[in-house]
């Protein structure tokens, strides 16, 4: 069929069901909402789509596109939910189950007929992580689902007035029903009203008397104090002490009008330095590998069965400071001293990594500068990786990778990628060249031309097809929650393969062969140099195309007939 995304913004979602569409032999193609109506009435009209598909949309549709064609919306709530915070609520109400709900638009929003619907559990995790994962799932399920049923033409979707459905209106989840009492909730209360506005909105709070959204949370097991007194940092967070115990809160946004002229996320222990720079907060760095028992919030963290090491690491958005890269190469560093055969990189679940980390940057006094040296940083990183051949390294992809963070993927020996994953192996969306040694990495796995054409057309590619082409070397069918113990049941195999040795001596000999031919210091060279010419030109689409994204304001084409610059985090 030819199906039409309509959506606010290309985001996970949709760029996860533009790919599986396509993948089961759909003609695909998007068109942001975001730009107002025009636009969406102009694609229907030019593409005469046989189905519309709205994967997110923070606006309704025209309702002339609803009346005279099919149009499908995908609601993140159970049958009979309606209203525009669902997951909110769910977080908020301690749901054990929710699910997904493709329903018909009619004027009434949420309220059309029901075309398919299906469940899934809630984890403790935010609310950013559970739409990414067990809710994606869902969604992909449901909205086949209903494709099926439309493409057969005898189904009828279930009305909302049926008795089966009992129909439920949540209002508009607002600030007042997240705001902490520091002195009086306890510390399950506070991380629950943190992960219900991880990613978006953010808790609104006071911090050194200005106003700012608190963006993610987790337990702190030792340090204690007056209740909202800021304790210490780590890694970029600061640690805020509750009634009983305290929280880690790994990013701040300043509220508008609160005069800071970065009003986006960033890590907290920054945001705070500018308000106070002579601000003392104590280090309380987290060992690497953390001891039984200890129950502590670090983004990067070491542990080893057998001759397996797992180098596990978990950063906001999947970006990658320059903080953090050097804090992740010193760590993969340290995990080389280890006596292990293989070493496995990624987090347990959610994001991989999306590169180089575009916030920061946009906040950096000069951002062409802080581009370059957090770009080297990556490279570092990929190149230490490449460079390993004492053992086999396996990046494991719980969720999404992107940009930098795909490259940094296709730098280990295997691949291996939940289903549900999506990956952007491309850097032209941002107006970039790229770098971390793609031009070595992408055509050794998909050949030249395959290369090019996933680079130039920059679309998302599902695992499947990533699997397909070469980019994956495993499919993990594994939901969100048993992704980190598959992985390590599948580590545990490979350690103990009878042919690990000659595949060590192949890898090696391979490494050699390839230096020989085209060293990666020229690899490296060549990339770098057309990234410099992009970040120290003022005028390089970059620039605009990074400060849309990060500030949320429009970018791009106002008529995206394919996927265009989207929200990629």
């Amino acid at each position: 069929m030819n199906i039409l995304l309509v959506a606010s913004a290309f985001n996970s979602l949709s760029q996860r069901l533009y790919a599986e569409l396509s993948d089961d032999g759909h003609q695909v193609d998007v068109v942001l909402a975001a730009h107002g109506s025009e636009p969406v009435r102009t694609a229907v009209h030019e593409l005469r789509p046989e189905l519309i598909v709205a994967p997110m949309l923070r606006t309704a549709l025209p309702e002339d596109v609803w009346r005279e064609h099919t149009c499908l919306i995908v609601h993140p709530g159970p049958p009979g939910d309606r209203g525009p915070s669902s997951l909110d609520w769910a977080i908020s109400e301690r749901a054990e189950r929710w699910g997904v709900t493709v329903l018909q638009a009619e004027a009434a929003m949420d309220a059309g007929a029901i075309w398919a619907a299906e469940p899934f559990p809630v984890p403790p995790v935010g609310k950013s992580d559970l739409y990414r994962n067990e809710a994606s799932d869902a969604a992909v399920t449901a909205v086949l689902t209903a494709v099926r049923r439309y493409a057969e033409g005898d189904h009828k979707p279930l009305p909302q007035s049926h008795e089966s459905v009992t129909v439920r209106w949540r209002d508009f989840f607002r600030q007042e029903r997240r705001r902490i009492d520091w002195e009086h909730d306890d510390t399950e209360t506070v991380l629950r009203r943190l992960r219900g506005a991880d990613s978006q909105p953010g808790v609104l709070d006071e911090l050194l008397g200005r106003e700012v959204f608190l963006h993610g949370g987790h337990p702190e097991d030792r340090l204690r104090g007056r209740p909202g007194a800021l304790l210490a940092r780590r890694a970029g967070a600061v640690c805020r002490a509750t009634r009983d115990g305290a929280v880690w809160i790994p990013e701040l946004r300043p509220r508008k009008n609160s005069g800071d002229p970065a009003p986006f996320r960033r890590p907290a222990a920054s945001v705070l330095a500018s308000y106070r720079p002579g601000l003392d907060l104590p280090e309380d760095p987290a060992p690497l590998e953390l001891p039984p028992g200890r129950h502590t919030w670090t983004d990067i963290r070491y542990r080893q069965h057998g001759d397996v090491g797992f180098l596990s690491f978990s950063f906001p958005g999947g970006a990658m400071s320059t903080d953090q890269c050097r804090r992740l190469l010193a760590a993969y560093t340290e995990a080389l001293t280890r006596p292990t055969r293989v070493l496995v990189l990624g987090g347990t679940r959610d994001f991989f990594s999306n590169g180089i980390h575009l916030n920061v940057i946009e906040a950096a006094p000069d951002p062409g500068q802080e581009s370059w040296t957090n770009l080297n940083a990556m490279d570092d990183l990929v190149e230490a990786v490449l460079r390993t051949t004492d053992r086999l390294v396996v990046a494991a992809l719980a969720g999404n990778a992107a940009a930098g963070g795909a490259m940094l993927a296709l730098a280990a020996d295997q691949v291996w990628c939940r289903t549900g994953a999506v990956l952007n192996p491309h850097y032209r969306r941002m107006g970039l060249y790229g770098s971390e040694f793609w031009t070595y990495t992408l055509p050794r796995r998909v050949g030249p031309e395959r290369a090019g054409r996933l680079t130039a057309e920059a679309l998302p590619v599902s695992a499947a097809t990533a699997e397909r082409l070469g980019l994956v070397d495993r499919l993990v069918p594994a939901a969100p929650r048993d992704f980190a113990a598959e992985v390590e049941r599948l580590a545990a195999g490979l350690a103990t393969a009878p042919d690990l040795d000659r595949r060590l001596a192949e890898k090696a000999a391979a490494r050699a062969a390839d230096e020989r031919e085209r060293p990666l210091a020229r690899h490296r060279e060549d990339e770098l140099a057309r990234m410099h010419a992009i970040f120290f030109d003022p005028g390089a689409p970059y620039h605009a195309l990074r400060s849309a994204f990060v500030r949320k304001t429009p970018g791009g084409s106002p008529r995206p007939l394919a996927p265009a610059a989207g929200d990629l985090r």
